[in-house]
């Protein structure tokens, strides 16, 4: 990882990586974002093209918190009669 590093922080000039290390805890990536959120995803035991990867979705990322929806489908007028299905029979 030490080798792919300095290749991602070029890659990305608006991004600041900073590496520490920590004895007695597992490697782990955390992104900050500007919405004051966090996000931290363990990286132990993977390979450092895995690590790049998920680097890569951190950047990606909007930092905004996970919404579940309560319905499958998200509509401004629900119907009265349920969903339609393609298994309805006339």
């Amino acid at each position: 990882m030490e080798s792919e590093l300095p290749t991602f922080k070029e890659k990305n000039p608006q991004l600041e990586v900073v590496t520490e290390l920590i004895r007695g805890q597992h490697p782990h990536l955390k992104g900050f974002y500007k919405n004051k959120n966090e996000r931290v995803v363990c990286v132990k035991n993977m390979t450092p093209e895995d690590i790049l990867l998920y680097a890569t979705r951190l950047r990606n990322a909007l930092g905004r918190k996970v919404v579940k929806l309560k319905t499958r489908h998200v509509t401004k007028h629900p119907s009265v009669q349920g969903t339609w299905t393609t298994d309805v029979k006339f």
